[in-house]
């Protein structure tokens, strides 16, 4: 068991990808939020194979490195496996089943749903209501994943002196972090189909959510990454060069018109696809009145401007820290700058509150 439904306090929302290592620490004082503490640190090379966790002693010492430059005090952490590490699905059970019944049912009936071994599994569920298909069931989501995709991510945590209390999915991270940009959705998000693009450093997801639920997600390998190796090879910078240089600037004048420009092209092309691939993936599918760009590729000047003109869509760059407080000491580590790289960390971080 190792998600969804486990209730603790003050967890730090700890986002470990293949560039970077980002811990976050929220309060709540008088309904609103706070940020307590923030830091990110680079991920070590060789760290991460793609999504996979392949030294958790490199990583932990990096998340040893991010807890004491933030300051946290916490020592509990909640941390995600990506969407396609995880096994999701909506299964029905029959109502008023006491707790341990409907977990004994659960367990019975997982392994008709997940292609390994029960014993290779860490798995969780949770009751979402009554079923729509069937008024005598409950809907229950059950998320599973191999127990060492996991374990990885505990051990890493683990060798940072921290402990994991929860181990949630990227996507559900997303999803919760959305609610803190309902201040950038027509009417709150209600009633309205909101796009959201996360443009990591080699990969993007896109999602849509209705009602503030996620109705359409889709990965795919492109980030800031592409843009960082364009640099390389144009003005012949090593890597740790070229990634200073797209931050900080004093790149030569032809940048913008031979380098940027057809990067947020091809970023275009990318949320182009993306909203193709949703309207043809089901009937009934609405445009989306509102699509907001997050990820570090959003800190491109411009940028919402250029996608919102192409594509016809209001854009605007996702800002999920808009509307918190900010302590002196979060504000020292730039977590400003970083907003918008923060939905999966603040997602997780968002689970203290549950």
């Amino acid at each position: 068991m190792f998600l969804l439904s486990r209730k603790y306090r003050q967890l730090l929302g700890l986002d470990i990808t293949t560039s970077s290592i980002k811990l976050i620490e929220l309060t709540m004082a008088g309904g609103q939020y706070r940020v307590e503490s923030y830091a990110a640190e680079p991920t070590p090379t060789n760290a991460m194979n793609e999504k996979t966790l392949v030294d958790p002693e490199a990583v932990g010492e990096a998340i040893r490195r991010a807890v004491k430059r933030s300051g946290a005090k916490s020592h509990e952490v909640a941390i995600a496996i990506s969407g396609d590490a995880a096994i999701t699905k909506v299964i029905q059970m029959p109502r008023g089943l006491r707790d341990s019944d409907l977990e004994a049912q659960v367990e019975m009936q997982a392994d008709q749903y997940i292609p390994f071994p029960m014993d290779e599994v860490s798995y969780d569920f949770e009751v979402l209501g009554q079923s729509e298909k069937d008024g005598d069931s409950v809907d229950v989501l059950l998320v599973a994943s191999r127990s060492e995709n996991v374990e990885q991510r505990r051990a890493a945590v683990s060798a940072a002196g921290l402990t994991a209390r929860i181990v949630d999915v990227e996507a559900f991270a997303l999803e919760n972090a959305c609610r803190l940009m309902t201040h950038q959705m027509p009417d709150g998000g209600i009633d309205h189909c909101v796009a959201v693009v996360d443009f990591g450093a080699s990969n993007t997801t896109f999602s849509v959510l209705r009602n503030l639920k996620v109705i359409y997600t889709r990965d795919f390998a492109f980030g800031g990454q592409q843009l960082t190796e364009e640099i390389m090879r144009t003005y012949g910078l090593s890597m740790e060069e070229a990634g200073r240089a797209k931050k900080e600037g004093g790149l030569p004048g032809n940048f913008q018109a031979e380098v940027l420009d057809p990067f947020i092209d091809d970023m275009t092309q990318q949320v182009s696809r993306s909203l193709q691939f949703y309207l043809a993936s089901g009937s009934g599918r609405e445009q989306p009145d509102k699509i907001l760009i997050c990820g570090g590729c959003a800190n491109i000047a411009g940028v919402a401007d250029v996608v919102q003109s192409r594509v016809g869509i209001s854009a605007e760059r996702g800002d999920p820290l808009g509307q918190m407080k900010l302590s002196s000491r979060a504000r020292a580590q730039a977590v400003q700058r970083d907003a918008t790289a923060l939905l999966t960390a603040c997602g997780l971080a968002l689970r203290s509150f549950d």
